[in-house]
C-alpha cells in the first residue's frame, strides 16, 4: 500500500514521535482521567434530595468526599499539563543538573499521586456504598464515573512512577567515576612513554634484575686494561 509522502513525513515528525512515547501517553491518560473525576462531580456531584431543595453531595451527602475528588482531580490535571510542557522541552535539559532534579521530582510526585488516588478511591467507594439508592434524583452516573476513573488513575500513576524510576536509574550521574576517568585521561596524556622514562625500571623493586643492572651499571662496567707500548731498541 502506497503511503503519501505528506503522511509519511507527518508520521516521522517530532510531534508524533513525542506523542508515541510511553511517558507522554501515560501523562495524557492520567490527565484525562483526572479531568473526568473532577468535572463529573463539579457539574452533577451536587444535587437536591427528593424531600429538600438544598444541594448535597451525591456521595452519601458528604461534602468532604466531593471536595476531595474535585480538588485532587484539578491538581492532578494541572500537574499533568505542566509535566507535558516540560517533556516537550526535554532536549534543552540534556546534560544539565536540572534534568536529574526533574526526574527525581517526577518520580516523587508520581508516588504521591498513587497514594492520593488510592486513598481517594477507597474513600469515594465507601461513601458511594453507604449512600441511599434513591436519595437523589440525578447524579448517580457522575458518582459512578468519579469512583471508576479514580481507580483507573491509581493504575496510570503506578505506570508513570515505574517509568520515572527507570529513567532516573538509567540517567543517574556517577560523579566519582567521572572524576576518576577524567583524572586517568589527564595522567595518561601528561606522562611520558614508558620506554623513554629513565626511572621506569627503578619502580619494579630492588629484587628485580633489571633494577640492579640499571642502577649499578655505571659502577660495574669493566675497566679497560691499558696496553703496554714496546720501546724500540737503540
Amino acid at each position: 500500500m502506497h503511503v503519501p509522502e505528506s503522511l509519511q513525513d507527518l508520521a516521522d515528525s517530532e510531534a508524533v514521535r513525542f506523542l508515541k512515547r510511553p511517558k507522554t501517553m501515560g501523562r495524557i491518560f492520567s490527565g484525562v482521567f483526572s479531568l473526568v473525576v473532577f468535572s463529573s462531580l463539579l457539574t452533577d456531584g451536587y444535587q437536591n434530595k427528593t424531600d429538600s431543595p438544598q444541594l448535597h453531595c451525591v456521595l452519601n451527602s458528604n461534602a468532604t468526599a466531593c471536595s476531595f475528588a474535585v480538588g485532587a482531580g484539578l491538581l492532578a490535571f494541572l500537574s499533568c499539563l505542566a509535566f507535558l510542557v516540560i517533556d516537550a522541552h526535554e532536549s534543552r535539559l540534556a546534560g544539565s543538573h536540572f534534568k536529574t532534579a526533574f526526574q527525581l521530582l517526577d518520580f516523587i510526585l508520581a508516588v504521591i499521586w498513587v497514594c492520593v488516588w488510592f486513598v481517594g478511591f477507597c474513600f469515594l467507594a465507601n461513601q458511594w456504598q453507604h449512600a441511599q439508592p434513591r436519595e437523589f434524583l440525578l447524579g448517580s452516573s457522575s458518582a459512578k464515573a468519579a469512583v471508576t476513573f479514580t481507580f483507573f488513575s491509581v493504575l496510570v500513576w503506578i505506570f508513570q512512577a515505574y517509568l520515572a524510576f527507570q529513567e532516573l536509574r538509567e540517567d543517574a550521574p556517577v560523579p566519582y567515576k567521572r572524576s576518576l576517568d577524567e583524572g586517568a585521561v589527564v595522567l595518561t596524556t601528561l606522562s611520558p612513554p614508558l620506554a623513554a622514562s629513565p626511572t621506569s625500571s627503578s619502580t619494579t623493586g630492588p629484587n628485580n634484575l633489571n633494577y640492579a643492572s640499571s642502577a649499578l651499571s655505571p659502577y660495574l662496567s669493566t675497566p679497560k686494561v691499558p696496553r703496554l707500548a714496546m720501546m724500540p731498541d737503540n
